[in-house]
């Protein structure tokens, strides 16, 4: 098989890079000065077992490959993107498979409209894209823990094959029948990327907003009757597999939506994981006060361009109870 990573950032171009390492097919799909620096000087992966600088196979989009029977696409983009990589791919959805590498649970039910077969997987995997051709991924002794599975739900030839190769290139990569059941309970814990950004790192006050934020995700879930992996399930998969570990000349920051702000991409995900627990909630009924601030003040920031850390996490629980002292607005 053949793996073309649509959307080659934090964790399209770790996966690929490892895949590439351990000898499979790659071709890392970006854009911008990203692109442009894959061109010129390869991936530059950084790990905690040394840097890697990988000539990895590049391209701006369908228009310059030259597709085959045994591709595999790897949709890696943030979930605001998503749309736009499915329209541009879309005149190979009846015949290649999709699998959504995205946190959020929106993307699967995206591709299902243009593609027939799609998988559905749960990303483990904390890693860094702040620099134009440049990933680090910070955990040992593995990189990542990967579930994958068919979507809505099933296994298949395909999913365990995309499984082996993945556990070749230092991932763990279980094959469940239920990978939405995962990809719920990573909701939730995604939950508290906009706290990060927003606030720029975690205190008391910041993690009673995740603590706040997650409370509200689990009675939506419950109440719409979607099933999700619990904190005590993920710890006994994740064991001591996956554990930050100090990779040479890098300090980590935070997770997607800091980097975004501190890329000043424009946009974050906050619709789709704080917005999705928004979501059911009206369409439950429950109020999500702490979503909807996080999902509203992530927004303005990333539409501002503001920097990581532009709020203290006591202006953000001002918010919450209906305040709104930094005069961010909508």
């Amino acid at each position: 098989m053949r793996y073309i990573v649509v959307g080659a950032g934090a964790v399209g171009a770790t996966i690929g890079g490892r895949l590439h390492e351990s000898g499979h097919e790659v071709v890392l799909v970006a854009r911008g000065a990203h692109l442009e620096a894959l061109r010129d000087r390869g991936l530059t992966l950084r790990t905690p077992d040394g840097t890697q600088k990988l000539r990895v196979p590049v391209a701006a989009g369908p228009g310059e490959l030259s597709l085959r029977a045994d591709d595999v696409l790897v949709l890696a983009v943030k979930t605001q993107d998503t749309q736009a990589a499915l329209d541009a791919w879309a005149p190979v959805a009846d015949r290649l498979p999709v699998v959504c590498a995205q946190n959020g649970v929106a993307n699967e039910r995206m591709a299902l409209r243009r593609f027939r077969d799609v998988y559905g997987m749960c990303v483990w995997l904390p890693s860094t894209h702040l620099e134009p051709g440049e990933v680090v991924a910070p955990c040992g002794p593995l990189t990542g823990i990967l579930h994958l599975g068919r979507y809505p739900h099933g296994t298949d030839d395909l999913a365990r094959a995309v499984s082996a190769d993945l556990e070749k290139s230092s991932f763990a990569a279980p094959v469940v029948p239920d990978v939405m059941r995962w990809k719920y309970a990573k909701l939730l814990s995604n939950l508290g990327n906009a706290v990060e950004a927003l606030c720029g790192g975690w205190d008391e006050t910041a993690a009673g907003l995740l603590d706040r934020a997650k409370a509200e995700g689990t009675a939506v879930l419950d109440a719409a009757g979607i099933p999700y992996a619990g904190v005590e399930e993920q710890a006994a998969v994740r064991g001591d597999l996956v554990s930050l570990r100090p990779v040479d000349g890098f300090a980590r920051g935070g997770g997607s939506s800091w980097q975004s702000l501190t890329r000043g991409t424009g946009s974050v995900e906050a619709d789709w994981l704080n917005g999705e627990i928004v979501l059911l909630g009206r369409l439950h009924g429950i109020p999500v006060p702490v979503n909807e601030t996080l999902r509203r003040l992530a927004n303005r920031a990333a539409r501002d361009r503001r920097a990581p850390g532009g709020l203290e996490p006591a202006q953000v629980a001002a918010a919450v109870e209906g305040r709104n002292p930094v005069g961010w607005g909508a």
